[in-house]
């Protein structure tokens, strides 16, 4: 190698690691999620017996069941009604909805052998293609199971296909279209798999099918909802999730979709455990060798070899890993593992091997649509719809308050309700504080340990006024830039001192590549979310932890202390005003009036969607009522659509707030304008 040569890979290396530690503080965060999931799954170990199986999976099922937020007790009638179709060689195709839900109305195209009697059947679930079930990938495998004989349902996903927001084809159905479904504690992975369930309701009542050979199949996202539906419902026998199956950890290097995202996963389980619970009925994964890190050959053989163990518990169970030598897909080689795999568990036929595609003719998308052109109804209940439609429910459950003393009772169980909600608060570690002088010398930067392995920062004034301090939030200015706004120049006018908290995965903590679609906190919000710890609970947490830092380095904290937030950042002050006694009073700017909406989020951080909340504590109001009676003031607000409200519909959206202060014979300190 010449010096020349030696020069420039040198000076390449050098560029690379000034950029590495650039970074570092970013990719912090991540980091210490990936300990955290660690930590939660170090004791993880095999079922030594058939028992002990058993006894675990009835746990792992009430696990999975909670963090989907539960299954409705008596399912509603299906109501199926065939809305057009058409023949084809060897097969004819029909044109349906059935529904799932009260309201909720799935598209299905079922794909129905000419051949007479009982059939095998195969729910088709599609994952992230444009076109769902008109998809030509997805026709292709539903058209040749059909001419092989098996009656097969092929589903849109709520969201997904015809069931988008808008009604041409091509939505996506994840970030904050699905974020909807969080607050009210319904996550779309858990709403899928009950649909799906219901699928396997309408298949079973269909005279063309044998309600006993039921399997399951899907690509990309619908490879897991083939997984997570074959898990949870033992009517289907048959399993086979492809270009899907890895582990949860992984998930924690990348992004996915929230269709995918089992909120507090990582708490109780790892993914093979979950596949576990089909290995006894037929469980075939399908992994591609150029496939996404999340679902790489060697990702899924870890969770794999939990299934082989179960399955060995069985004795007669088979589970089967097939490697096909492609990239992200369901292509012919999978089509056709597939089929012989499906005859070989449903049919009792052959021996599992491949069986050769039969030729196929995809339709054009259109022909397969439920509700052609604009058709479709305009009230149809969209992602949005049914969350706000549930937002209405839960709020009609609540009991109206009359006394001070049932209201104090109420406050104490919904800060309790809180912090469950959050994720429950970590035990409080040392801060090992450091503090730096600012260039201006009127100011300083304090550097603490939030909690172990996540170092975090605030810069503030100099205490001249120990007496009054504002802790100014801004997750997505930062703290540099909060420091030295406009609203922080007017509290210091007002005799205030400033505090601006970077809080973790913000500001210079921002991960790299953290924003997809309208969600600009993407992939943080969702690897919190696998760890059962919400960004909203962390974020609390932080001012928490940077109300100890202050204390610790002044010996005690000022007698009269504000947080406030604008926008996303107003939810924080909130929660952490309703948690922490220490902040004496809170202001909101331009902040989120409600949860519930009826169109997908847009303007806010998905690490505000902590699961559950509307449903176990309460709307934005409610948070705010646990505050009382330290004062609050809302200066102005949104809708969750981002649409500003006037102060007529501001103070209507609070009014339940003005009645908790009332009760308390504080109603002056709740400012709502």
């Amino acid at each position: 190698m010449t010096s020349k040569s030696c020069v420039g890979v040198f000076s390449l290396l050098l560029a690379y690691c000034v950029t590495a530690v650039a970074q570092e503080p970013a990719r912090t965060f991540q980091s210490f999620i990936q300990k955290q999931s660690s930590e939660l799954r170090k004791n993880d170990r095999p079922p030594a017996s058939l028992e002990e199986w058993k006894q675990e999976r009835v746990t792992l099922r009430e696990n999975l069941l909670k963090a989907w937020g539960g299954f409705p007790e008596t399912p509603c009638d299906l109501e199926p009604r065939v809305l057009g179709g058409f023949q084809r060689d060897g097969y004819r195709v029909e044109k349906l909805i059935f529904q799932t839900r009260p309201g909720v109305w799935m598209t299905a195209n079922a794909y129905v052998p000419d051949q007479p009697g009982k059939h095998s059947a195969i729910l088709h679930v599609h994952g992230h293609w444009a076109g769902a079930k008109q998809d030509p990938v997805v026709q292709t495998r539903c058209i040749g199971c059909a001419k092989l004989g098996f009656f097969v349902l092929c589903v849109d996903a709520f969201g997904a296909g015809e069931r988008g927001i808008e009604k041409p084809l091509g939505e996506y159905h994840g970030e904050m279209t699905a974020a909807t479904l969080l607050p009210v504690g319904l996550p779309l992975s858990g709403l899928q798999v009950y649909e799906n369930m219901r699928a396997v309701d309408y298949l079973q009542r269909r005279p063309e099918v044998d309600p006993d050979r039921i399997g399951i199949t899907g690509a990309s996202g619908g490879g897991n909802q083939s997984m997570y539906a074959g898990a949870f419902d033992e009517r289907i026998r048959c399993v086979v999730p492809t270009c899907s199956v890895g582990t949860y950890e992984a998930y924690l290097s990348t992004a996915c979709c929230m269709c995918e995202v089992v909120p507090g996963a990582l708490r109780f389980t790892e993914e093979g455990n979950v596949l576990g619970l089909a290995a006894d009925r037929g469980l075939m994964v399908t992994s591609a060798t150029k496939d996404a890190f999340q679902f790489s050959v060697p990702e899924a053989k870890k969770s794999f070899a939990r299934v082989e163990t179960i399955a060995n518990l069985f004795k007669s169970a088979t589970a089967k890993h097939t490697i096909i030598d492609s990239g992200h897909d369901y292509n012919q080689p999978m089509r056709e593992a597939m089929y012989g795999w499906m005859t070989r568990q449903l049919k009792r036929e052959g021996d599992g091997s491949p069986i050769p595609d039969p030729i196929i003719q995809p339709e054009t998308p259109e022909t397969l649509l439920c509700f052609p052109g604009d058709s479709r109804p305009d009230d149809f209940v969209t992602i949005p719809r049914f969350a706000a439609i549930e937002a209405v429910r839960l709020a009609d459950k609540r009991v109206a308050l009359t006394t001070r003393a049932a209201f104090e009772k109420l406050q104490s169980e919904k800060r309790k309700a809180l912090i469950e909600v959050l994720g429950s608060q970590p035990k409080l570690s040392p801060i090992h504080l450091s503090v730096e002088p600012k260039t201006d010398q009127a100011s300083q930067t304090l550097t603490f340990d939030t909690e172990p392995d996540l170092r975090l920062l605030a810069h503030r004034d100099l205490p001249e006024k120990p007496g009054r301090l504002a802790i100014l939030l801004d997750l997505d200015g930062g703290a540099e830039a909060a420091f030295t706004n406009e609203l922080a120049n007017s509290l210091r006018d007002g005799g205030w001192a400033i505090v601006t908290p970077e809080l973790r995965a913000t500001g210079r903590f921002a991960h790299p590549g953290d924003k997809i679609g309208h969600a600009p906190d993407h992939n943080t919000a969702e690897w919190s979310l696998w760890i059962g710890r919400p960004l909203l609970g962390q974020w609390v947490h932080d001012v928490r932890r940077t109300l100890d830092a202050i204390a610790e380095r002044d010996g005690s904290l000022p007698h009269d202390v504000l947080i406030t937030g604008r926008g996303s950042s107003g939810v924080v002050a909130l929660c952490a005003a309703a948690l922490d006694q220490r902040i004496t009073r809170v202001k909101t700017i331009e902040s989120l009036s409600s949860f519930a909406t009826d169109h997908a989020y847009r303007g806010l951080r998905l690490g505000l969607m902590a699961p559950g909340l509307l449903r176990d504590v309460g709307d934005i109001a409610d948070i705010a009522a646990l505050v009382a009676p330290r004062p609050v003031t809302i200066n102005g607000g949104t809708t969750g659509a981002g649409t500003t409200l006037d102060r007529a519909a501001l103070q209507k959206g609070f009014a339940s707030t003005k009645q908790a202060f009332e009760l308390l014979d504080v109603g002056s300190l709740l400012v709502v304008e």
